[in-house]
């Protein structure tokens, strides 16, 4: 049952009120966090989504170098991992259970705007700690990416970047991009666009992670290091 004086209790409805200033005592410093270079491009065939692999401890320790930092959460969209790592992996099974509740009670999946909406209503009202992600998939309208900010701001765009390496990575795509490439083109860029944030980038590193959407479904493969990826 919603308690008015507990807003916690209703993270759906971000218009029913705001969440609580104070951190609970968490030191930021000792959060494992993705620090990160995310990247998402939109194409006429579909949707390349790409991350680096690193985790960083207070931005200084390389604490994990393996992080799968794209997920799948509807049959043809996904979304990344970016900021603290409990906060994002929370955020990613919340609407991955939402999207799924949704297609069983429709028995259609939820459409990619509905999808970032919900997200952005999740990332405004929910108890989620420092998120960024893009969310990018396929539906019946075409391919679409979507930058979703910590609060809860919903951007379209024909390509997006967050993360810490998010100037490099955008630069390296400035220029380059065309909406008309096609998916190899776009994942050969993303690519490049991850490695050139992590050669600047002390946050991003240790390989790529790409995932290809398509109306046919979620791809997603790990490689430890660009040139394998290519």
């Amino acid at each position: 049952m919603y308690d008015p004086e507990n807003r916690l209790t209703d993270a759906y409805d971000p218009e029913v009120g705001t969440l609580p200033n104070e951190d609970g005592g968490r030191d930021e410093e000792n959060v494992v966090k993705t620090g990160t270079t995310t990247v998402g491009l939109s194409t006429e065939n579909g949707v390349i989504i790409a991350t680096d692999r690193r985790a960083s401890l207070g931005g200084r320790f390389v604490s994990n170098k393996q992080v799968q930092k794209v997920e799948q959460i509807h049959p043809t969209a996904a979304m990344t991992l970016v900021g603290s790592v409990g906060g994002a992996q929370s955020f990613i099974r919340s609407l991955r259970a939402e999207a799924d509740l949704y297609e069983v009670r429709r028995d259609e999946p939820l459409s990619i705007h509905a999808l970032a909406t919900l997200a952005g209503n999740f990332a405004r009202g929910g108890p989620y700690f420092a998120i960024n992600p893009i969310v990018g998939g396929v539906d019946e309208e075409g391919s679409h990416v979507y930058s979703v900010d910590p609060a809860g701001g919903v951007l379209e765009d024909d390509y997006t970047v967050t993360g810490s390496g998010t100037m490099v990575a955008t630069g390296t795509i400035e220029g380059q991009y065309d909406p008309e490439m096609s998916l190899g083109e776009a994942r050969d860029l993303a690519i490049r666009a991850v490695n050139a944030a992590a050669e600047r980038d002390t946050g991003s590193g240790n390989g790529v992670v790409l995932a290809e959407i398509t109306d046919e479904g979620v791809e997603i493969d790990a490689f430890d290091d660009y040139e394998s990826a290519e």
